[in-house]
C-alpha cells in the first residue's frame, strides 16, 4: 500500500529540488490529522473536484453562453483542460503534479455566471463596497462559502493551494494584494504553470470553438504565422482530412508546439537562475516559466485577433451587453427586498452586509440559474 508518508517519500527521491513538496506546506487554517494514503495536495485537488462551486461551472460561460449550444466550452471544461495542460508541463520539470492540478481545478471557482461580463458587471455594482474580483471571490468560496465540513468552513485548504488562488494572473486575471500572502514574492514554479497552461487553453481552445460557431473562418486566419506554420507542417498522407479533423489537428499541434516551447524555455531559466529550492523561484523578479522571445512574437497576433474577431464580434458584445443586464437587475431587486432572496442567503446579511450577500448569491449562480431567477421575478406568467 502506497502511505501518505511513502508520498513524501517518493516526492523527495523524484521531485525536483525546486518544486514545493507536500513536506513544505505551511499547513491549512484548521489543523487536521494527515490522511493515511493521500498527500495534503492530493487531499486538496479532491475537496475542489467535490464542492458545489466546481459542479456549478459546468453551466458557466467561457465565451458562448450555455443555451447558444451544448457543444462549446464551458468554464468547466475549459478548467479540466488547463488542468490536463499544466499536468503535462509539471511532469515534464519534475515539479509537483498533485499541487498544480489542485491550483488549476481551483483557479476559476470563483467565477460568475456569463463569464467575464458578469464579473464586469458585479464589480461595477459593488465599487462602494469592496468591489468584485474572481480571485478574490475564489479565496472567498474555499475559505467561507463552502459549507460542506462539520469542523471548519469553507474547504481549509492548504495555504500553497490558496496562494495559487490569489497569485494566479493572466491576460485576463490580476493577482491580488492580500494580507498573508506577500505581494512582493512571486508564487511558486507550480503556481506559474498553471498561469501559462491557462492562457494557452484559453487562447487554443476559444479559437476552436470560435471556428465551430463560425463567427471565425478559417480562412481568416490565414494571415497568422502561428497558424500557417502549422498548416504547411500537415503531412501529405492528411491532404483529404475532412475541415473538421483538420481543424482538430491544427489546434492540437498549436498546443503542442506552445507547450513544448515553454518546458524548453523554462528549464533555460531554471538553470540560468541557478535554482535549488522553491523559495529561490519566489524571490526572483519575473517569472521563471515563460515562453521564449521568438513563441511570443509568434503569439501576439493570435491573441489580438481573438480580441478583435471574437470576443469584440458583435454577437459576442450582444451576448456580454445582455448578460451585464440581468445581472444588475437581479442585484437591484434583491437590494430593494432582501426577502426575496432564500433563507440561507438572508442569514448571512447581518454578519456580511446586504451587499456582500446579495453578491456572493449572484456570483454563484450558473447561467441557467441567473436565467431561471430572471424570469421568476420579473416575467408575470412564471411561477416563483
Amino acid at each position: 500500500m502506497l502511505t501518505q508518508k511513502q508520498i513524501k517519500k517518493l516526492e523527495n527521491l523524484t521531485l525536483a529540488t525546486y518544486a514545493v513538496k507536500s513536506s513544505d506546506s505551511l499547513g491549512r487554517v484548521y489543523s487536521e490529522k494527515e490522511h493515511a494514503y493521500r498527500s495534503n495536495y492530493q487531499r486538496d485537488r479532491d475537496r475542489v473536484v467535490h464542492s458545489a462551486a466546481f459542479r456549478r461551472l459546468e453551466y458557466k460561460t467561457q465565451v458562448f453562453v450555455n443555451h447558444e449550444g451544448d457543444y462549446y466550452r464551458t468554464r468547466l471544461t475549459h478548467t479540466i483542460e488547463v488542468a490536463q495542460i499544466a499536468r503535462t508541463i509539471a511532469a515534464a520539470l519534475r515539479l509537483n503534479i498533485d499541487l498544480t492540478e489542485a491550483i488549476a481545478l481551483a483557479h476559476d471557482l470563483g467565477h460568475t455566471a456569463f463569464g467575464h461580463s458578469g464579473e464586469e458587471a458585479l464589480n461595477e455594482l459593488m465599487t462602494k463596497s469592496g468591489g468584485f474580483n474572481h480571485n478574490a471571490h475564489g479565496l472567498r468560496v474555499v475559505e467561507y462559502l463552502e459549507e460542506r465540513y462539520p469542523d471548519f468552513p469553507g474547504l481549509n485548504l492548504t495555504w500553497e493551494v490558496r496562494e495559487g488562488i490569489v497569485k494566479h494572473s493572466t491576460t485576463f486575471d490580476i493577482a491580488l494584494k492580500i494580507k498573508g500572502y506577500s505581494h512582493k514574492e512571486l508564487p511558486n514554479l507550480e503556481t506559474q504553470v498553471v498561469d501559462i497552461a491557462d492562457e494557452i487553453a484559453y487562447d487554443n481552445h476559444d479559437l476552436d470553438d470560435g471556428l465551430t460557431s463560425g463567427l471565425i473562418k478559417e480562412s481568416d486566419l490565414e494571415n497568422l504565422a502561428m497558424w500557417n506554420r502549422i498548416k504547411v507542417s500537415i503531412p501529405d498522407k492528411y491532404s483529404k482530412l475532412s475541415p473538421e479533423k483538420r481543424k482538430y489537428l491544427i489546434i492540437r499541434s498549436l498546443i503542442n508546439l506552445q507547450v513544448t516551447d515553454l518546458i524548453t524555455e523554462t528549464e533555460k531559466n531554471i538553470i540560468k537562475h541557478k535554482l535549488k529550492s522553491y523559495k529561490d523561484a519566489k524571490k526572483i523578479d519575473k517569472k521563471i516559466v515563460t515562453f521564449s522571445q521568438d513563441m511570443l512574437k509568434l503569439r501576439r497576433p493570435l491573441r489580438e485577433f481573438l480580441m478583435e474577431r471574437l470576443y469584440q464580434h458583435y454577437r459576442v458584445v450582444r451576448m456580454s451587453i445582455k448578460a451585464k443586464r440581468f445581472i444588475q437587475e437581479l442585484f437591484k431587486v434583491y437590494i430593494d427586498n432582501p426577502r426575496q432572496l432564500p433563507a440561507e442567503i438572508q442569514k448571512r446579511i447581518s454578519k456580511d452586509g446586504v451587499r456582500r450577500a446579495v453578491c456572493d448569491y449572484i456570483a454563484g449562480m450558473t447561467d441557467r440559474y441567473a436565467l431561471d431567477e430572471y424570469k421568476k421575478l420579473f416575467n408575470p406568467y412564471e411561477k416563483v
